[in-house]
């Protein structure tokens, strides 16, 4: 009889998710308070950019408009910094499934609206400086504002969707939360990273590459001999590599472990170990996720003059003084 039981048991066991038997380890003490520390330090910079925009910028360019739009999307997410380093060092979400719900909405708030966001101001910058001479829409402030308009409400549609369909869940003993070991959960995720956030993000990637390669060429072509075109030259070129960094070091890694971890997950679960060191690669990724944040407002710096000088005036003010800056006219 306790052959046929465990025979019995054996079967239930290969039958079901296998996974789900994989160990769930807390991570590092390391981890959840460095997602503390750069969420808290992105926040701080994105809502004081918002002041200077809400504030201290009383007229508003298409730039403005989209510059400011990618502080909301940053500002969304940090928030949640204490609530994800809890869970991932307890590996427990404790929190409910509401809030469980609104992670999930405002991870795919932020992670559409920061690469729909980028994606444009790189389109923007390209009409801007390559095409300086011609007319385009935009360069219309209430073209750009129906374009920021028509991204937020296609973010609102895919993050509500996707929190409804996806809860919470007992592994192990364990309430999990958007995990990697939530086996009943992973053709939604697989579904979800592959038809949508992938493209997305590739085809993001595409268009902002091409704009800023054309638009370093373009000014490469610059007559450099006046100190204010190599102004110029050099405030784009910051910019471009400010805005790819932020797809390479950011969006890339964490597209890239999250793939490799839904495939592993659906396709060879019974590898623990690897599912194990794929979710740690991908809490880390979250690290980098709040360093992004903090790299925005240098974007905003590097393209808008009005910006800087009101970052100055603002420090100025409560006794913070920087270096000398350089004007330029873009």
């Amino acid at each position: 009889m306790d052959s046929k039981m465990n025979s019995t048991e054996f079967s239930s066991i290969t039958s079901g998710d296998i996974s789900s038997h994989c160990p769930i380890k807390s991570q590092h003490i390391s981890i959840p308070v460095l997602i503390c520390l750069t969420f808290l330090v992105g926040l701080l910079l994105n809502v004081f950019s918002l002041w200077v925009f809400t504030c201290r910028t009383p007229v508003w360019k298409p730039s403005t408009v989209l510059q400011f739009h990618l502080a909301v999307s940053d500002v969304i997410i940090c928030p949640m910094g204490p609530f994800m380093a809890v869970y991932y060092h307890s590996a427990n979400w404790l929190f409910g499934k509401a809030l469980c719900q609104l992670k999930i909405a405002l991870i795919t708030f932020h992670i559409y609206s920061s690469i729909l966001f980028l994606t444009l101001i790189s389109i923007h910058r390209y009409v801007v400086v390559v095409r300086y001479n011609r007319d385009s829409y935009m360069k219309r402030k209430d073209f750009v504002q129906k374009l920021c308009v028509g991204v937020w409400i296609f973010v609102l549609i895919t993050g509500a969707s996707f929190a409804t369909i996806v809860d919470t869940s007992t592994v192990n003993n364990h309430t999990l939360c958007l995990s990697i070991h939530q086996g009943q959960y992973i053709d939604i995720y697989f579904i979800v990273n592959f038809t949508f956030l992938v493209p997305v993000l590739l085809l993001a990637f595409i268009v902002s590459a091409i704009c800023y390669c054309l638009l370093v060429r373009s000014m490469s072509l610059l007559n450099t001999s006046h100190d204010n075109v190599q102004a110029i030259k050099n405030k784009s070129r910051k910019m471009v590599a400010v805005c790819l960094a932020i797809f390479v070091a950011y969006f890339m890694p964490m597209n890239v472990v999250r793939s490799v971890g839904i495939v592993v997950k659906k396709f060879s679960p019974h590898k623990c170990s690897l599912l194990l060191e794929l979710e740690t690669a991908y809490y880390v990724s979250w690290i980098v996720a709040g360093v992004n944040c903090c790299l925005d407002p240098i974007l905003y710096c590097f393209s808008s003059q009005k910006f800087t000088r009101n970052v100055h005036i603002s420090l100025s003010r409560i006794g913070v003084r920087l270096g000398t800056r350089h004007d330029s006219s873009l």
